[in-house]
């Protein structure tokens, strides 16, 4: 059984799906690089809740949560089969780590999961179950959410974090897809990647204070916990391989992450 290196993807706008640009070759190199997960658990930006919730959905369904956009976005589907028993697996770790975790039987899978999805595993063959994130419980908690998670990795599992490196809607709209990035955004990427390279984690669950321009990139955390989810499950002094994406509509940072045991 090969161990799953956690990984982190930035899934920008939902138009990735049907404008992949340099993204989505990115993200399907990255799924024939990577080796073949037993499972799949998602932990999406879009899918968040009081507590850790994982989803039991033995065929979970798309959703899409989203408005506004081209028809063809909404024809589109990831038929998956769904992961309870390692639902059951993440819940029973999560419980032992002192967390409160819960279980949904009918969450499916929103965008932040299925797109990705979509590029590194096209046939949508793979078991796949879904993580919600907690804000409210701050980014220190959700790197130990990783950590707790972290023996899922050692059985062949990906735990793929979906967010993004920068994600500032309110300097999104009006953005052509490709206009530049301001400094603002580069800096704390680059800050975010040299961090990760290093193996920093105490930097990033900081990365408020820490990192440069952080309330700018992230007005709100949902998009930045995922990455700090899949730092934690790589174990202790784990680091992240940038895998560069660019940036569209200039302030989404477009990068992924792949992240290795610091024994591996």
């Amino acid at each position: 059984m090969n161990r799953m290196p956690p990984v982190f993807v930035s899934h920008g706008s939902p138009l990735l799906a049907v404008e992949p640009g340099d993204v989505g070759p990115m993200l399907a190199g990255l799924g024939v690089e990577l080796p073949r997960p037993e499972a799949i658990l998602v932990v999406s930006a879009h899918w968040e809740a009081p507590e850790p919730t994982v989803s039991t959905s033995p065929r979970p369904r798309v959703i899409h949560d989203f408005y506004g956009f081209p028809p063809a976005l909404y024809d589109l589907g990831y038929d998956a089969p769904g992961a309870p028993a390692l639902a059951l697996q993440a819940s029973g770790l999560l419980q032992d780590a002192g967390m409160a975790p819960r279980l949904s039987s009918s969450r499916g899978l929103d965008h932040g999961a299925w797109m990705p999805l979509r590029y590194l595993y096209p046939i949508a063959d793979i078991p796949v179950t879904q993580l919600a994130i907690s804000p409210a419980h701050g980014a220190a908690f959700h790197l130990g959410l990783g950590h707790a998670l972290a023996p899922l990795a050692a059985e062949g599992v990906l735990i793929l974090g979906s967010g993004g490196l920068t994600h500032n809607l309110g300097a999104f709209h009006g953005q052509a897809a490709d206009a530049p990035a301001p400094d603002w955004v580069t800096e704390f990427a680059d800050w975010a990647a040299e961090s990760l390279a290093s193996g920093d984690a105490g930097a990033l669950a900081d990365y408020r204070v820490r990192g440069p321009q952080a309330a700018r990139n992230h007005p709100t955390e949902e998009h930045f916990l995922p990455l700090l989810v899949a730092l934690g499950a790589a174990g202790e002094g784990a680091t992240g391989r940038r895998v560069r994406g660019g940036v569209t509509h200039g302030v989404l940072a477009m990068d992924a992450f792949v992240f290795e045991d610091s024994s591996a």
